[in-house]
Formats: C-alpha cells, structure tokens, sequence
C-alpha cells in the first residue's frame, strides 16, 4: 500500500462556547411518538437546540405504572450532555406529573443537573392557563377515568373550577398518539363548556398543539395542549418571546411572573 501522508494542521480553528446558544433537555418516554415531533417543529431552531433522553415506560397507562418513572428521572437527566449546563429540562408525561407531582419531578433532574429550571406539562399548563386569564376550564384527555381522577383534583386545588371533564378511556400511549388530528378537533368541540374561559387538552402524547389554531377557530376561546404549554415555557426561558400566533393564543402571550 502507498503511504499516506497525514498532515496535523498548524492553526486550530476557534471554538464558539456552545454549538447553539440555548440547550433545552428532554426527558420522555421510550413510547413517546409525540413530544419530540412538536418541540422541532415549535421550539427548535438556528438558536435552540433540543436534545433527547428516553426513560423507561410499559403500558398500560396506570397511575401505578406513571409513579414506576419517578426511580429514573435523575439518570435520564443525566444523559443529557453530561457535565453540561442546560437552559430547561422538560419532562414529558402530564398524567405522571400529576402522579409523582411537579416538585418531586423538579428535585430529581435537578440532581442531575443542579439548578436547571424544570419544566412539567402541569405547571406549564397552570401558567398558560393564568397567562390567558382562564378561571373556569374545560379538561379534554385520553385517559381511563381512573387515570384522569387525580388531573382533575390538581387543577381543582389549583383553583380553576372545572366546568366538564372528558376523558376518552386510552390506555396506551402509542394509541393515545394516533388519535386523528381532525378527530381531536371534533373532540375539542364537545369538550368545551360554553361557560369555561379555556380548554386544556392533555396529555404529551396527543397531537392537539398541532391543530391548536384550528381548536380556537372552533370553541371560539384559548386551547391549551400539554406539548404547547411547555414548548411556550422552554421559548420563554429561552428568551424566545416573539408572538406567534399561528400556533394558537398562548404563543402570543407573556410567561407570567411568580
């Protein structure tokens, strides 16, 4: 064989402090089809990278088996570029968050990457909610009765008074997921009470964020989904607060203080 000649350059090239200016982390499930899917199209871009970390998840969708996560929240965080600071983690179950609850949530990424702000669809959809001025909601999710028990009692201890709760009876995720886009609209519709200020659709795994625009069209009031709620809040600790309205009203909308 003929030799090669390797040269080692002379000049190293400069290196920026980051490949892109913000790091958003995701934490979600192994079955999660969704959450990534909505963050590329809403959250990431020339500034923001989103980068993934998937946890062990079985079906089906109990709250027993949503507390079974809470044991490795601190490792899937940690996978996240390791020993790399992050603008946000998002964990990604609603109903899990309701299970494990946010502050649990937020202590076992933390562990993991100390002083990161954490977010969970339940409080970003507490402060999407407040963000729209909604007292009174309708709750869309697809969910078994048992599952969608303790949303119900969250968001009640919350304050908001719940005018309808709809719950479509899934226990499967990766099913949850293939609920039809136009079929989520139609579901809006019949959910919405007429006397509630907003609707929130939940659970991560449901494509409602992408037809948000056209669930407002329908009810005529704001539609808060899990995965919009939390690609706003990522946005907004990013500093990202350009209005977008095609994405529905909460991205228009200012992350309130407190």
């Amino acid at each position: 064989m003929t030799s090669i000649d390797i040269h080692l350059a002379a000049h190293q090239p400069r290196l920026d402090d980051r490949p892109l200016r913000k790091r958003i982390g995701l934490v979600i499930l192994a079955t999660d089809h969704t959450t990534e899917v909505d963050f590329q199209r809403m959250v990431a871009g020339e500034r923001i990278g989103i980068y993934v970390s998937r946890i062990p998840y079985a079906n089906p969708t109990t709250p027993e088996n949503l507390m079974k996560m809470q044991p490795v929240l601190t490792e899937g965080a940690s996978l996240i570029l390791p020993d790399e600071t992050l603008d946000a983690v998002m964990y990604s179950c609603t109903s899990a968050s309701v299970v494990i609850g946010d502050e649990r949530i937020e202590q076992a990424i933390r562990a993991a990457k100390p002083g990161v702000p954490v977010v969970t669809p339940t409080a970003a959809a507490v402060k999407g909610l407040k963000a729209v001025g909604a007292k009174r909601i309708s709750i869309l999710t697809p969910y078994t009765v048992e599952t969608s028990r303790p949303m119900a009692d969250y968001f009640a201890r919350l304050g908001f008074t719940i005018d309808r709760f709809t719950c479509l009876g899934f226990e499967d995720d990766r099913e949850m997921a293939r609920i039809a886009p136009d079929e989520i609209v139609s579901l809006a519709r019949k959910a919405m009470a007429p006397q509630s200020d907003a609707l929130f659709i939940s659970c991560t795994a449901v494509r409602a964020a992408q037809v948000a625009a056209r669930v407002e069209a329908e009810i005529g009031r704001p539609m808060i989904s899990s995965n919009l709620a939390t690609a706003w809040a990522c946005l907004q600790l990013c500093g990202e607060t350009a209005s977008r309205p095609e994405l529905g009203t909460l991205m228009t909308r200012p992350y309130p203080e407190g």
